[in-house]
């Protein structure tokens, strides 16, 4: 049996391992753009880190200005996705978004092969649970000593790939395999995410999460010992900020609120910065020409290391 991401022996290991005497934190935290002040009278290092990623930002002084710009207006063309001709800010945010994460679509595209078996460019679930648990499956894991933990693994791996699989035909194209490793990034799966939760969190089964539920998924006291201020002032927290109708427990929403806030939406408000100070006509959308005309603004006069990226092709992003 294998997986190369690790999935399996992650889930087990949530499973069946006591909570580490650290503290853990299930919050989903919205990413900074970049480390640089977002203040464009010392510069524009903050956009070009928003808009390209801190890791391609660092590469840019390798092109000329004239390199530069010549990149850019093929980004462009990436950009505007419905061929319009036009960026809107709804295009932008979501460059954005891509470039911030660019981390997961390059982990999902290197492990990619191990699950598309056929090389038809989805993956469908046979080929995922095969790939995952082997020959295990088919024999009910009958060589396993914890054959009911494996059980319960595959059922909540399968529950996932369904929640991702937004057309319902069990066959997961790249951005819906995404969603399933990956599902505290979609909208759409954050409902499994609080669902899985729950399953970790909750001890006695009543589907809501207590106090000392709270506080025993990121604490395991040792014996004898005084507990820690942190612990203490956790447990405040979820009396004062967690649960919010005051009933000593927390429930879906409660939980959702919690591990998944609604925090300041960076890439918003950076595409909404970007628009305004090149969208000359102010028609509330980008020409490709205004963009270029404002490029130090996007890029500047560094280079770019997307030469690479550029070839590749669109769906494997």
């Amino acid at each position: 049996m294998r997986r190369s991401r690790g999935l399996l022996v992650l889930c087990l290991g949530l499973a069946l391992a006591k909570p580490p005497p650290e503290k853990r934190d299930r919050v989903h935290h919205g990413q900074e753009l970049s480390d640089h002040p977002h203040d464009d009278r010392q510069g524009f290092q903050y956009d070009h880190e928003a808009f390209l990623g801190k890791e391609q930002a660092k590469t840019f002084d390798q092109l000329t200005p004239e390199e530069s710009r010549e990149r850019l207006g093929k980004i462009v063309e990436r950009i505007d996705r419905d061929r319009d001709g036009f960026v809107t800010q709804a295009e932008l945010r979501d460059w954005i978004k891509h470039t911030q994460n660019r981390y997961i679509f390059e982990n999902v595209q290197k492990n990619w092969r191990d699950y598309d078996r056929d090389g038809d460019g989805r993956i469908a679930w046979p080929e995922f649970k095969n790939a995952t648990y082997g020959y295990y499956a088919g024999e009910e894991f009958g060589d396993l000593e914890d054959k009911q933990a494996y059980r319960k693994m595959l059922a909540r791996d399968e529950r996932r790939f369904k929640a991702a699989d937004r057309d319902g035909d069990m066959v997961a194209t790249r951005e819906e395999f995404t969603a399933f490793l990956h599902p505290e990034e979609f909208d759409y799966m954050k409902d499994i995410v609080v669902t899985e939760t729950i399953e970790d969190i909750d001890k006695n089964g009543d589907g809501y999460v207590q106090v000392d539920e709270y506080i025993g998924d990121m604490y395991t006291p040792e014996s004898g010992e005084p507990e820690p201020e942190w612990v203490q002032s956790e447990r405040q927290q979820f009396l004062d900020f967690r649960d919010l109708d005051r009933d000593g427990r927390l429930d879906r929403a409660e939980i959702g609120h919690w591990i998944l806030p609604q925090d300041y939406d960076h890439p918003e408000v950076e595409a909404k910065h970007l628009l305004f100070e090149s969208d000359k006509d102010k028609d509330e959308r980008l020409t490709k020409q205004e963009i270029l005309d404002n490029w130090n603004m996007f890029v500047g006069s560094q280079a770019t290391n997307y030469g690479e990226d550029l070839t590749r092709k669109h769906d494997e992003l």
